[in-house]
Formats: C-alpha cells, sequence, structure tokens
C-alpha cells in the first residue's frame, strides 16, 4: 500500500518569547539611576558610565546610541552642552542636552588609551566593528539593572530611552515637549510610548482652569 502525500512534520522551535516577559519595558526610577551610577563608579567602568550617562540624557534608540560619533559631543576641546543628530528609523533630526555630570564622564572616556584615534564614541573590540552593537549595547542594559537588583526581563534599551521622559512627563504633563526630545513625528506615538491612560488625561486636564 501506497504512503498518502502527506505533508512532512517538522519539529515545532521553541517561541522566541517563551519565559520572557512581552510588553513596554519599564523606565528607571531615579534611585535606580544613581544606583547604577555609583556602582559604575566604584568599579571603575569609565565606558559604562559614560555610555549609561549618555542614554539616560539623550533619550536616543539604541540603535543611534550605539553610531554616535566623537564629533557628534566634542567640538573645540570640549564636550558640547546640547547636540543634535539625524535618527536612522525617522530620517529627522533631534536634539538633546548633555548634562553636567555626563559631561565629566564623557571627558573621562574621552581621556581613556582606548579611545585613542577612534572616530566612534563606543569603538567596537574588533577591527572589522566600528562601533559595539545593539546586541551588546542590551547585554550591558541587562547588566546594569540586574546588578541593583532588578528583575532584567522587565528593562531593557527602551528603558533608557523612556527614563528621563517619564520622569517629565511625572512632573509637568507636557506630552508635547516629551514629543519633541524623543523626536516623534505623531503625538499618538509619545501618547502609546509613555503609556498615557484616561487617568492622565484626566488630571492633566483638571489641572487646568480656563
Amino acid at each position: 500500500m501506497l504512503a498518502a502525500n502527506l505533508p512532512a512534520i517538522r519539529a515545532r522551535r521553541p517561541a522566541w518569547n517563551r519565559g520572557r516577559i512581552i510588553g513596554q519595558k519599564r523606565p528607571l526610577m531615579p534611585k535606580h539611576v544613581w544606583a547604577i551610577r555609583v556602582r559604575l563608579e566604584i568599579s571603575g567602568r569609565i565606558r559604562d558610565l559614560a555610555l549609561f550617562n549618555l542614554a539616560i540624557d539623550s533619550k536616543l534608540r539604541g540603535c543611534d546610541l550605539v553610531r554616535l560619533k566623537v564629533a557628534d559631543i566634542y567640538a573645540a576641546g570640549q564636550v558640547k552642552e546640547r547636540t543634535s543628530i539625524t535618527q536612522s528609523k525617522t530620517r529627522q533630526p533631534v536634539r538633546f542636552e548633555i548634562t553636567d555630570g555626563t559631561r565629566k564622564s564623557l571627558v573621562a572616556w574621552l581621556e581613556d588609551p582606548l579611545m585613542v584615534g577612534s572616530e566612534h564614541l563606543w569603538p567596537g573590540r574588533f577591527h572589522e566593528r566600528r562601533h559595539i552593537s545593539t546586541r551588546q549595547y542590551a547585554r550591558l542594559v541587562r547588566e546594569w539593572v540586574t546588578s541593583i537588583g532588578l528583575e532584567p526581563s522587565s528593562y531593557g534599551t527602551h528603558s533608557m530611552r523612556r527614563t528621563k521622559v517619564a520622569q517629565i512627563y511625572r512632573k509637568t504633563g507636557n506630552l508635547r515637549a516629551v514629543q519633541l526630545l524623543l523626536g516623534h513625528t505623531k503625538m499618538d506615538s509619545t501618547v502609546r510610548y509613555l503609556g498615557v491612560e484616561l487617568e492622565d488625561a484626566l488630571a492633566i486636564s483638571e489641572a487646568v482652569e480656563i
């Protein structure tokens, strides 16, 4: 008896997100930011401290952060107080501030022997890799949050991007400011990104008297 032409049976691959918490990653709280900074300072991890600080200040996507060049943040012998880059996702420019503490950590990193002759701000370890990858950056973020006892599956590179704007929104309720800082072209994107709920919108509305 001839075997029927049945479709081949393939072993099912485990889901890529098995065991992971899926969804929007949480922003860090101020106490988390300071705890990570202290740990990086004590351990003498100059590059990681500069990367962490600039990730918080810049609010950039990971793909844009890892591609930064020295010239983007450094000119006339000093680290800039503000700078602008073109986002790779939207091709739109976005400006961000570089606070005093971040500038100090960047100066320390730029003076490190590993930075001699480097065009990129976060050079790769191998000659064929000009800068660290987004995957390397994600591993660092996981290491940072784990070091202070946070659940790593709840945080990611977008936690760095969201941290400062989440505080700005909490303190001011100014969605337009957050939209500009994130470089979003549409307000809807900002609302979804921050996870603004109806209660938040009503609280903002109640605070405004006409």
